[in-house]
């Protein structure tokens, strides 16, 4: 497949010895974290850089990886069920803290956006770990099951989990207050506030999506007709001529782009991107644009101008994207592959024009 309108240009590539579980960003800086089914945890510079090796192979999978606001601190977990955060401040990066869990499975995690207090699961459980007192802050109590997905406020305000019967959300200022709960009949795997904080959507496993503004909690939007699981979902970081950020969704092969329309008799107008042929694992919108990347088991990232012209199509991993990430500065776009692929593609001088709509 080819596209009319190249834009990013691949600039490096490496290889870890297994499926990349994830990859996120150092901010104001090169290097790239990347975990794998092996148990590797990774920095990669893509300059001149050495890498550096935080864990090598364990033969037990890390699940998920997450970087800290200030990029201080990268924190890991997965099938051990220990959650290992390194400081990344000097050259040679410090392990301060390996929280033991056995036998629960950690494979979800979030810094808090604002403060470095780490929000992971832990079966039934959430906690949160904070790195100046390198102590437990808490411990929330899901109760209906797994803790399935979790997200934080973008002002830190409230830390969100979800799971079957849907969601609860505690006050960060006060954790021994009661959660306000969001009830769906079905599990919710993936949760995302928006980058406002207006709004806090849920995909489910009933192939729905809900939607509620947060301070109309009890007014929800539910979006139906998901060939399968709503697997994952993010947020726009500018708004709209309406106001509200765009949504964009991925279940199964198919990504839907939601937008807030003028008329409250519609809700939220949806526009379906077609192209990817397998399953897409993994979406996300370049900081301060409308531009969307998705990236699909078929091998294939693609780049949606104003999220919904599909304007380029990457390549380099033939049996298929795990993960995507983009630089918090914008400019980069990184994406993990099913062997252990890893590629970094740059913006090209001459890309202008992701306008707003």
């Amino acid at each position: 497949m080819t596209a009319n309108w190249q834009d990013f240009q691949p600039i490096w590539r490496g290889e870890l010895s297994d499926y990349v579980t994830a990859i996120a960003w150092l901010p104001n800086s090169q290097f790239l974290a990347a975990s794998s089914a092996a148990g590797e945890v990774m920095l990669l510079p893509i300059g001149m850089a050495e890498s550096v090796t935080l864990q090598g192979p364990t033969g037990q999978s890390i699940d998920c990886l997450a970087v800290s606001q200030d990029g201080q601190f990268v924190a890991a977990g997965g099938q051990a069920g220990t959650v290992k955060i390194w400081r990344v401040t000097s050259a040679i990066p410090e392990l301060i803290a390996a929280l033991e869990n056995k036998p629960a499975w950690v494979d979800r995690m979030a810094w808090s956006p604002t403060t470095n207090q780490l929000a992971f699961s832990l079966g039934r459980y959430g906690q949160v770990w904070d790195a100046e007192s390198n102590t437990i802050e808490t411990t929330l109590n899901f109760e209906a099951s797994s803790v399935l997905g979790l997200d934080w406020h973008p002002a830190g305000h409230f830390l969100a989990l979800c799971g079957r019967q849907g969601t609860r959300v505690w006050n960060a200022s006060d954790w021994d207050d009661d959660p306000k709960t969001l009830e769906i009949p079905t599990a919710s795997v993936a949760i995302a506030w928006s980058c406002d904080g207006r709004y806090l959507a849920n995909g489910n496993l009933d192939g729905t999506l809900m939607m509620v503004e947060w301070q109309l909690p009890d007014n929800p939007w539910v979006m139906r007709g998901f060939p399968g699981k709503v697997r994952q979902l993010a947020w726009s970081q500018p708004v709209t001529a309406t106001g509200s950020p765009l949504l964009a969704s991925c279940s199964a092969e198919s990504v839907v782009v939601w937008e807030r329309d003028t008329d409250e008799s519609i809700g939220w107008a949806s526009q379906v991107l077609e192209a990817h042929e397998a399953t897409v694992q993994a979406i996300a919108f370049q900081p301060n644009t409308l531009l969307l990347a998705s990236a699909a088991e078929d091998g294939w990232v693609c780049l949606w101008r104003n999220a919904e012209q599909l304007t380029q199509v990457l390549d380099g991993a033939p049996n298929g994207f795990s993960c995507l990430s983009w630089h918090p500065q914008g400019q980069l776009l990184s994406a993990g592959g099913q062997n252990g692929e890893l590629l970094i593609w740059s913006q090209s001088a001459t890309g202008k024009g992701f306008s707003k709509r």
